[in-house]
């Protein structure tokens, strides 16, 4: 373990030279497209000074939408069969990208590109691929009408209906009472002209669950068209920039062939027809295809935290306050332990977490190219999707707050960054996919071995499978392999032997603390599988162990892979200051669960007291570093400029 006092501040001229190490090995192997997207011009792309008003803010960020549509990264995320690239890590790299930006523009992008080109490009068939070009060029721009006022993370159970009308070979869109209307959806209010509408397929009056339809919103003069409705949702606690709206559709009639039928289509002759027979696991591979969705929206949660943390940081460095007996000047504010506590722990994270992004889009590459197709592979990449978005959501909804506040006053003003950044941001948690909701299906699928049979399963069979599961096994098969693992293995067993500041040790914690949850909750899962058990009162009672397993697995996951990220890192200097960046991360995460350990006698009271001043003491080591750790996130100057900037 190194001590506090072994490793010497660095110099000026080696400062540069280390956060650039940094920041290459952050970049991962998405180095060259980050570079490009650093290279554009901040003045235009960077959040606007002041707060505008709605109208000009979303002009503002529709005419940015068209300057990046310029740059070559949306074609990158659609295949070469469709007139793009096929570089799908890259594309979502490069919007992660634009979450240091105006955060409007992320989010526009993200359904213009992600979201509507998605669904058209992995939902659709070889017909609907001309259409593809087009919405790459943003000539077409689309809306993803999903949500229901009704319904939100439900599903299954939309309400909007297609009904096949095999007289005119047309599909008949229609919202049958207000809590079908689509709500929330981005594009739709000013610039969307088509709709990919999650709506109930009907055929020869028999339904055949939910499929996905384009339904044309607008005329060529912006009006809406025949039988749509389309409503403002009106003014929101931040993304002014992006047009959100309501639709309803009354008796809509489209071409057969809007139909976007990958997964289940109409033929000519009317008839329904689907590679998979299951209607349970056609829902779920139709909804797997559009993760990319969910992960993107991890990226851009990440970036807005590491900007916030960077402001912050510059602020803390120069801002001095209150003079210690004696001296003759004021005291730097991220000298005080309370500071450092609140400050540096989360850029450990922040670090964890990019790490961890780099590996779930390198996972999703393999994925969308092929190199990964199996079933397994689509379950276990929704799965790690969801974990990381719940986390890295969280973490900047908590991070963006605690730097407001550890800006005082000055962090409340719109011209430093923090206020857009928290508003913009508070969203993250609800949209693709409620936190809580998302956690309890990480935990599912867990028990559920990572089978494709998951989709399959009804509350009832879920829980009899789980309860069959040793979470030993489950854990050891979602483990990290290689560097980590051979840390895990080298972690003493009893807590005489303990020695926190052992990497094994603390991948070890970790993991003990997983699999007791899963253990645990399968336990509690067998206990109702009597003939006759409440299958939805059984699950409902294990909601918040559901989440808390979840929560551990993701938090395990995401430190094994920054544990084999550092042990990788080819730059020495780079490597030994990420050592304790890593150390600083696990530590924080086992102490924020110190109680757990506590009530299952993992770690004694000693240990506890040992483990919070051992995160005190990596503090004050990495406080002479910690400018030099935000400039290796790698953001521009231009898009950090705030009048905190510089304050004595």
């Amino acid at each position: 373990m190194t001590t506090p006092a072994s490793r010497p501040t660095p110099t000026a001229e080696h400062r540069d030279d280390l956060a650039a190490a940094l920041r290459r090995h952050l970049d991962g192997p998405f180095g060259e497209v980050r570079d490009h997207v650093r290279a554009l011009d901040a003045d235009a792309f960077g959040a606007a000074p002041e707060r505008l008003p709605v109208a000009e803010h979303r002009a503002r960020v529709t005419h940015l939408l068209a300057r990046v549509a310029e740059q070559p990264y949306a074609a990158a995320g659609f295949p070469e069969r469709q007139g793009g690239t096929g570089r799908y890590g890259d594309a979502v790299a490069a919007f992660e990208m634009l979450g240091h930006t105006d955060l409007s523009l992320f989010v526009k992008a993200g359904v213009q590109w992600g979201l509507f080109g998605g669904a058209v490009s992995l939902l659709g068939t070889s017909r609907h691929d001309h259409l593809v070009p087009r919405i790459v060029s943003g000539e077409l721009q689309g809306c993803f009408a999903m949500t229901e006022t009704g319904h939100g993370s439900d599903v299954q159970s939309l309400r909007t209906t297609a009904t096949y009308d095999g007289s005119t070979d047309e599909l008949v869109v229609h919202t049958p009472d207000a809590s079908a209307r689509k709500d929330y959806i981005g594009n739709a209010a000013q610039d969307g002209r088509v709709a990919a509408v999650f709506a109930q397929l009907v055929v020869d009056g028999e339904s055949r669950g939910v499929h996905c339809v384009l339904v044309p919103i607008r005329d060529d003069d912006g009006a809406a068209a025949h039988g749509v409705t389309i409503e403002d949702c009106g003014p929101k606690q931040g993304l002014d920039g992006v047009d959100n709206g309501r639709l309803a559709f009354e008796h809509v009639r489209v071409p057969r062939t809007n139909l976007l039928g990958r997964h289940g289509d109409i033929t000519d002759d009317g008839s329904y027809e689907s590679p998979i027979e299951n209607p349970g696991r056609r829902f779920f591979t139709m909804l797997g295809t559009l993760v990319r969705g969910r992960i993107s929206v991890a990226g851009g949660a990440g970036a807005a935290a590491r900007s916030a943390l960077a402001v912050t940081t510059t602020y803390a460095g120069s801002r001095r306050q209150f003079a210690a007996p004696g001296a003759d000047h004021e005291t730097t504010v991220l000298d005080y332990r309370t500071y450092q506590r609140r400050l540096l722990p989360r850029i450990a994270t922040a670090y964890a977490l990019q790490v961890a992004q780099h590996a779930l889009v390198s996972a999703m590459d393999d994925v969308l190219a092929g190199r990964a197709g199996s079933e397994q592979d689509q379950r276990r990449l929704e799965t790690r999707a969801a974990g990381i978005k719940v986390l890295t959501t969280r973490h900047a909804t908590d991070t963006i707050q605690a730097c407001r506040e550890l800006c005082g006053g000055a962090g409340y003003l719109w011209a430093n960054r923090l206020a857009a950044l928290k508003a913009d941001t508070d969203i993250f948690t609800t949209f693709e996919g409620d936190n809580t909701v998302l956690l309890q299906l990480v935990a599912k699928s867990l028990l559920a071995d990572y089978t494709a049979t998951f989709g399959d399963l009804d509350t009832l069979g879920t829980v009899r499978f789980g309860a069959r599961q040793a979470a030993g096994t489950v854990v050891e098969r979602t483990a990290a392999r290689g560097i980590a693992q051979r840390l895990l293995d080298a972690a003493p067993g009893r807590d005489e032997d303990v020695t926190l500041g052992a990497r094994s040790t603390q991948l070890r914690l970790l993991r003990e603390r997983e699999t007791h949850l899963l253990d645990g909750l399968a336990r509690r899962l067998r206990a109702a599988t009597a003939p006759g058990a409440d299958a939805y009162g059984i699950v409902n009672a294990t909601q918040d162990h559901l989440v808390d397993a979840g929560t551990a697995h993701v938090e395990r996951l995401v430190a094994e892979s920054f544990a084999a990220s550092v042990e990788s890192c080819a730059d020495p200097a780079a490597r030994a200051l990420l050592d304790r960046v890593c150390d600083l991360h696990l530590l924080s995460t086992i102490e924020a669960h110190k109680a757990w350990y506590l009530e299952h006698d993992r770690l004694s009271p000693a240990r506890t007291k040992a483990l919070t001043a051992l995160v005190n003491d990596v503090c004050a080591e990495l406080r002479p570093h910690a400018t030099t750790l935000v400039d290796g996130f790698g953001i521009p100057d231009g898009l950090l400029t705030t009048e905190m900037s510089g304050t004595a």
